[in-house]
């Protein structure tokens, strides 16, 4: 129903669901996800996270995320703390300890 939209006529749920499907068309080795759940409600939000984690599992490819979210960030591998452009701490995480973090 959405096929002819322009991406301004798409709600921001949409526009990351299209550019998780064009990344794994492409399979890059390396996904950039700038705030992916910013701006979308909980449900949404959680709908792209299951996306993206899905793409890196099937692909390999390496997920990099920019969050404040906390949760989100407590998903992942390693965690990098940045403040004013400088790096401020920085956390590996086994998955035990990622699971748990949730």
């Amino acid at each position: 129903a959405r096929l002819h939209h322009y991406p301004g006529q798409l709600s921001g749920g949409e526009r990351r669901r299209v550019a998780i499907a064009r990344a794994r068309v492409h399979a890059p080795r390396v996904v950039l996800a700038d705030e992916p759940t910013g701006n979308l409600d909980t449900k949404t939000g959680q709908q792209i996270v299951e996306l993206l984690f899905g793409l890196k599992e099937r692909t390999g490819a390496t997920l990099v995320l920019v969050t404040h979210d906390v949760r989100l960030a407590n998903m992942t591998e390693r965690v990098i703390g940045m403040g004013d452009g400088r790096i401020l701490s920085e956390n590996l995480q086994t998955p035990a300890e990622r699971v748990a973090a949730q």
